[in-house]
């Protein structure tokens, strides 16, 4: 699954490939709004990322998509 988070005062979002499902990431974003703290999250790889809850502008929740590469036929 894909997760893009926007922070504030930065050019670029984060964006990382994460083996939590949905409900888990949405779970964990509302869980830092309410006690003001920070979001921690996991990527496939192990790295954890940690963005103050402050700073996070938006979190864009996403199943991972296949892109076709090479010469495909459709």
């Amino acid at each position: 699954m894909e997760v893009k988070i926007g922070v504030q005062h930065a050019p670029r979002e984060l964006t990382l490939e994460s083996a939590q499902t949905p409900a888990e990431v949405e779970q964990l974003v509302s869980e830092a709004l309410a006690k003001d703290s920070v979001l921690a999250l996991t990527d496939e790889k192990g790295r954890k990322v940690i963005i103050p809850i402050a700073k996070v502008a938006y979190v864009e929740i996403a199943e991972s998509s296949n892109r076709p590469f090479g010469f495909t036929t459709r």
